[in-house]
């Protein structure tokens, strides 16, 4: 099977497509009334395409409205096991919605890697993660060690008195996008590593411990704590940032309605 498709309607959705595609190495469907000037392969309606594609490729991204995908899903799915990974994302970029094989057919994690490219919110509403409600904030140095990381994150929990097991999201800056140590510390933890767009957190209202350092360095008020209150909702800190081996880490709780 293929790695990824993206299926676009619109102009904008076909410039979304475009980014995402070329991050991702992913084969890209853009509806005939798209414009000329975005490539892909084209297509005149969302059903049929997805009847024709659904079982060539290992995850599909459509963006466009939910209930156009579930539409054109219908009758398709068969097993979680077999189904293909469908991420939905919504032509404002706003949003990165695992709809279909979330765990097994890796849409979880699919959400995540497309909201991360696209500064989005990953929506995943699998039991495992919705009922977590803890979120690691992390600054490292360039070049920080995978164990010295992970190392700190679990001493942060413990100061926090929070179970390894609650933890929904690993977070951290966008400029640590391409951190080896930082993503495979996340690999190993065995959960999702969020990153914040700078610019969210330059422009947080919320209440953070400033670093001059992290300012001097990378013209950041803080890297930890933003990165921890931003990536999930109703969020206040349960850890504030705290340096553990050179690691910087801060330790957020989600608050439920």
């Amino acid at each position: 099977m293929k790695p990824t498709a993206v299926i676009s309607l619109s102009n904008n959705g076909a410039r979304i497509a475009a980014r995402l595609a070329r991050e991702l190495e992913a084969d890209r469907y853009v509806h005939v009334a798209v414009s000329a000037r975005y490539a892909g392969k084209r297509f005149d309606a969302v059903i049929p395409l997805t009847h024709e594609i659904f079982h060539t490729y290992k995850g599909l991204i459509y963006i466009m409205p939910c209930g156009v995908v579930v539409r054109a899903l219908d009758g398709l799915p068969r097993h979680k096991t077999a189904d293909p990974a469908v991420v939905v994302i919504d032509t404002g970029a706003r949003h990165g919605i695992s709809l279909l094989s979330g765990h097994e057919g890796g849409a979880n994690d699919l959400a995540l890697r497309a909201a991360n490219i696209l500064g989005a919110e990953p929506v995943i509403t699998t039991t495992t993660e919705a009922d977590k409600d803890a979120i690691v904030g992390i600054g490292c140095r360039r070049g920080a060690k995978a164990e010295t990381i992970l190392s700190a994150i679990r001493a942060g929990l413990r100061l926090a008195k929070v179970s390894q097991a609650r933890v929904r999201w690993l977070a951290s800056v966008d400029i640590k996008k391409d951190e080896p140590g930082l993503i495979a510390a996340a690999a190993e933890f065995g959960v999702g590593l969020r990153f914040i767009a700078s610019d969210e957190i330059r422009g947080t209202a919320r209440a953070i411990r400033r670093s001059a350092f992290v300012e001097s360095k990378v013209n950041l008020p803080a890297v930890a704590e933003p990165s921890a209150l931003l990536a999930g909702r109703r969020t206040s800190l349960r850890l504030p940032k705290t340096i553990i081996n050179g690691v910087t880490i801060a330790v957020a709780l989600e608050n439920s309605i």
